[in-house]
């Protein structure tokens, strides 16, 4: 009984703080109460601020709570739970290091200072009191979260004055290095055709440009990390960037040949590494007839085939 009262609080609180109905559900409470660390047996003023990921949330509602999400329910805790809180001012993302990597598995996410001064007023009289204030408070909060998540974000200049922004991580930093030094060391001139996000699929991406090299892309497509058009040379560069794994070995190599397959211009695959220690890794598995570029060592290239320098093949 203490279990299903707890769940029913945490549920209460959810509605109370103006989540979307959507988040009305057990899912959601499971969250809050995870993120608390509301075990049956505690109160509300024992509330604590955890940090805790999304696999732990799942595992500790099961240890708790008797609750059982099958994996795959992953993303929906945390795209249709956790994204929402975050959005509310209720939950903060890795503030023990904002730096983090979006996918890193230490990702974790803790509630916010504020809100937790809340959930340990529940059930009491100070409860209405304290709630008007966080409601009041709560855009300010949402926008003030905002702004640090952005700070963290790796700005990235693209030609023509564009600018766009990456999560944080070693990965984007490396994305970035591909367009604000690779590129224009071995492609002056190319334009940015797509550039991946960890955190957003389709950070960058000119449709209208890669139609008329004659590319109709799946958005279930797998994409490499950069395609960059060099016109003066009519290529298309397919880059992928590697700070721990997924280089263009073979089978990446056929996958990404299939993709681009109608391409009016020549392929070129690129396999980018943050420094030779990391590339050392996987020299084994790199494909032949590819390219290789380490940012520590940026002026450089390593070809994996002695036929001719960098350019496409014939398909």
């Amino acid at each position: 009984m203490s279990a299903k009262k707890k769940l029913e609080d945490a549920l209460a609180i959810v509605k109370a703080l103006g989540l979307p109905k959507a988040q009305h559900n057990e899912r959601s409470a499971l969250c809050l109460l995870a993120l608390c660390n509301m075990t049956p047996d505690k109160k509300w003023n024992q509330a604590e601020a955890l940090y805790i990921g999304i696999t732990p949330i799942m595992d500790w509602a099961r240890d708790h709570y008797g609750t059982n999400y099958a994996p795959n329910t992953r993303e929906t805790f945390r795209r249709q739970s956790i994204h929402q809180f975050m959005a509310a001012g209720i939950s903060l993302y890795n503030p023990d290091d904002p730096t983090r990597a979006v996918n890193s598995p230490k990702a974790v996410y803790q509630i916010a200072p504020e809100a937790l001064v809340l959930v340990r007023l529940y059930g009491t009289k100070k409860w209405k009191a304290g709630l008007q204030d966080f409601l009041e408070q709560q855009e300010s909060l949402t926008k003030r979260y905002a702004r640090e998540r952005d700070m963290v974000k790796v700005p990235v200049s693209l030609p023509e004055g564009k600018h766009i922004e990456l999560s944080p991580g070693a990965h984007s930093e490396l994305i970035k290095a591909i367009i604000e030094v690779f590129a224009p060391c071995f492609a002056p001139g190319s334009m940015p055709v797509y550039v991946g996000d960890t955190s957003d699929k389709w950070g960058y991406f000119d449709e209208e440009l890669l139609s008329s090299l004659c590319v109709a892309i799946d958005s279930h497509g797998k994409m490499p990390d950069v395609v960059l058009y060099y016109k003066e040379k009519d290529w298309l560069l397919l880059v992928e960037s590697v700070t721990s794994h997924g280089p263009v070995d073979g089978k990446r190599h056929d996958e990404l040949a299939t993709i681009f397959s109608g391409a009016k211009p020549g392929v070129v695959y690129v396999t980018a590494f943050p420094n030779r220690a990391i590339m050392s890794r996987y020299l084994g598995k790199i494909a032949w007839e590819t390219e290789v570029w380490v940012a520590d060592a940026s002026t450089h290239l390593i070809h994996f085939n002695g036929e001719r320098f960098l350019g496409p093949y014939e398909k």
